[in-house]
């Protein structure tokens, strides 16, 4: 009776917190429910990825060594100065897995004092890693950067920004892929540029050559998200021709890329100019500074060539220049017609 009697006196106390724990257990249910509900996080879009590394028109990406502190100092210094401001975000990538301490500190205190290294811990730097260097390369500016096109160059390249820019304002920032192609390679088999894993023809598939070279971001953001899923061969310009090979690109020719093993002279009409000394570079930027123009007196050292992308390989011509001769070019997806061009500029 006694029992009754207290739990009588608290009846009104009991209700009270029994109502509180149902209201809690409700609650907890139905956050419960909602998260369930919820749908997965999405990955980083372009405005997240922006927040993160910034914006820009073009990213700029300078292929560099460790030890090359000199010919990164000569870019900081001409064409890469010349950058309008908010347009162009550049980086000079460096691997450094494998380095000493020594030249460690040394591209710590560049890096302090530029803030314009992209280092890779994870990669040794060599030419046998060029390839997986690029292809790092892109994967981190597709996770990292909001961006329209992406050019590539080395350290021994020299950029017209200016013009580079200009061009890219008319044209529209998806499936892009500009620079000065090669068809008829044949493969190499042996030296440097010796590739031991190719199987798929005698002949290179066409791809822009490797001194510089630009995609739009659609094309980064595909080779990210293929990235294990491609083949590394030696040659990173020839490695990306083949990965683009499958794919609905425009592929835009342009002998205003002076981007060969050596380099065909100065053209005032040249965007892009491979095989670059620093001396070179510095009378390049002297000359556009006082005279408006790339060259001092302009130089033709090689034939240029445009390619014509609707001729089937079997009946693609080159020049003698006379007579005209046909030379086949293996499984190379179009036609190849070098041409003789009057004049010194292309």
């Amino acid at each position: 009776m006694r029992a009754l009697r207290r739990l009588s006196r608290h009846r009104t106390a009991l209700g009270l917190g029994g109502l509180s724990l149902c209201a809690a257990v409700l609650l907890y249910l139905a956050k419960c429910t909602s998260e369930g509900l919820r749908p997965p996080p999405s990955p980083p879009g372009r405005a997240a990825r922006g927040a993160e590394g910034g914006s820009a028109v073009l990213a700029a990406v300078v292929m560099s060594g460790p030890k090359s502190s000199e010919r990164r100092s000569i870019i900081r210094s001409t064409w890469m100065a010349a950058a309008p401001p908010g347009r162009v975000w550049s980086r000079f990538v460096v691997g450094t897995a494998g380095l000493g301490a020594e030249e460690l500190r040394s591209l710590q205190l560049e890096q302090r004092r530029h803030r314009d290294l992209l280092l890779l811990p994870e990669l040794r730097d060599s030419y046998e890693n060029l390839t997986a260097k690029v292809l790092a390369t892109y994967v981190w500016l597709d996770a990292h950067l909001d961006f329209q096109f992406a050019l590539k160059a080395d350290d021994d390249t020299f950029v017209r920004l200016d013009v580079l820019l200009e061009e890219l304002s008319a044209k529209e920032p998806r499936r892009l892929y500009w620079g000065f192609f090669s068809g008829r390679g044949r493969v190499k088999s042996g030296g440097k540029w010796k590739e031991s894993a190719w199987l798929l023809c005698d002949y290179y598939l066409p791809y822009a050559l490797g001194g510089g070279y630009v995609i739009s971001a659609d094309l980064v953001r595909y080779l990210s998200l293929s990235r294990d899923y491609l083949n590394l061969w030696q040659s990173e310009d020839v490695s990306l021709g083949v990965w683009l090979a499958p794919v609905d690109v425009k592929r835009v020719h342009d002998p205003r890329f002076d981007t060969e093993y050596k380099s065909r002279g100065c053209s005032n009409k040249y965007i892009v100019t491979h095989k670059q000394s620093i001396e070179d570079m510095l009378e390049k930027q002297q000359t556009l500074a006082r005279e408006g123009k790339l060259c001092k007196e302009e130089v033709k050292l090689r034939l240029s060539y445009m390619y014509d992308w609707g001729v089937p390989p079997s009946q693609t011509l080159g020049t003698n220049p006379s007579p005209q001769v046909l030379i086949p070019v293996g499984c190379s997806l179009a036609g190849f017609r070098e041409e003789p061009l009057i004049g010194v500029g292309d």
